[in-house]
């Protein structure tokens, strides 16, 4: 797959309540259209060289303008770097501890994230 640009192209999980909530949030966020918002719960969709679909439903995932794949609290650092509203957040978290401490934290999240996100999906439903 080629490098999008002059965008950041977001893999998520279409399929999870809480990843789709997540999305439309920066969808609505998204003034500049920096981001390209790719499902890649659907079968068909083309990845980055060396990312499976296995792993990108794993862990979040994002590929810069430049074609680099960064996955984790980096990944979310470059979304908050693209939004405009969310650069202060980024500048913030891009500095070597706050990235460790956001990549433990999101480590710690991932085995949770199906309760979560079944959870979110049941209490979405109720509205």
């Amino acid at each position: 797959m080629t490098a999008p640009s002059p965008t950041c192209a977001v893999f998520y999980d279409g399929s999870c309540p809480l990843c789709s909530a997540e999305i439309g949030l920066y969808r609505r966020q998204d003034a500049d259209a920096g981001l390209t918002l790719i499902d890649i719960s659907q079968e068909a969709q083309a990845l980055p060289d060396g990312l499976s679909q296995a792993a990108a439903m794993a862990r979040f995932h994002v590929m810069t303008s430049d074609g680099r794949v960064l996955s984790g609290a980096a990944a979310f650092v470059e979304v908050w770097r693209t939004l405009p509203g969310w650069r202060w957040l980024a500048r913030l978290s891009d500095r070597p501890a706050i990235l460790w401490l956001l990549e433990r934290t999101y480590r710690g999240f991932l085995p949770i994230r199906p309760v979560l996100s079944w959870a979110f999906g049941k209490l979405s439903l109720r509205r």
